[in-house]
């Protein structure tokens, strides 16, 4: 008889010989997974944002103001002071008048560069009907500064047969209406550029022939 196998307690029990329970838990083999490193999250720094929307509204401020200040514009004109020199009725040969009136304009410069002007036309008319025309030398206008422009205007040997009534009354009572308008062409010396520039105001003047003063004016700018 040959004797039984024996089992050497000391070896490792092979494949065959593991014993399992039914207590045992078989876990799946999970498949290989991609690991995706997102970049750590930053809140939105807050006075980051504020500071850069207060240098773009600075920027746009700063912009819109130069631009404000280069900008052109128009002369403004003023009738500062009309006096009437001399005027006398004539009836004959034939019923005329003789007319002196100085007028002294005021050319304000808005801008901040100097206006050449050419040359500074007024029209004086009475009741609508216009007595003359008188035109004064160009001249130059500083930056923000003022020129006043002294024009005379001398008519002689004017008729006034369709006034005549109306001018008797007027010069009985001592006040006159006049009706002015003044006008302006000029160049503004922008940098290397020459912008034309004009302007033109409209003015109603009682003058009063006993002092040579201005009892009203009434001026609006066209």
């Amino acid at each position: 008889m040959h004797p039984g196998p024996t089992i050497n307690s000391d070896s490792p029990p092979t494949n065959h010989s593991i014993m399992t329970s039914k207590h045992d838990i078989y876990l799946p083999l999970l498949p290989p997974q991609n690991v995706i490193i997102l970049p750590l999250y930053q809140r939105p720094n807050r006075h980051r944002f504020l500071r850069r929307c207060l240098y773009i509204t600075a920027a746009l401020l700063l912009l819109s103001s130069f631009i404000f200040l280069i900008y052109p514009s128009d002369p403004n004109l003023q009738l500062a002071r009309i006096r009437l020199n001399h005027i006398r009725v004539n009836s004959s040969p034939k019923l005329t008048l003789d007319i002196s009136i100085t007028l002294t304009i005021k050319v304000h410069n808005r801008d901040f560069f100097s206006l050449d002007y050419d040359s500074l036309d007024v029209s004086v008319g009475y009741r609508g009907r216009e007595l003359g025309l008188v035109t004064s030398d160009g001249g130059r206008v500083r930056a923000r500064a003022n020129s006043y422009v002294v024009a005379t205007l001398e008519l002689d040997g004017l008729e006034v047969i369709h006034d005549v009534i109306y001018l008797i009354e007027d010069l009985a009572r001592g006040l006159i209406p006049f009706d002015t308008d003044t006008r302006v062409k000029g160049q503004l010396g922008l940098f290397f550029f020459k912008i034309p520039l004009k302007a033109r105001v409209l003015c109603e003047v009682y003058v009063n022939t006993k002092n040579q003063t201005i009892v009203r004016e009434d001026c609006h700018p066209e």
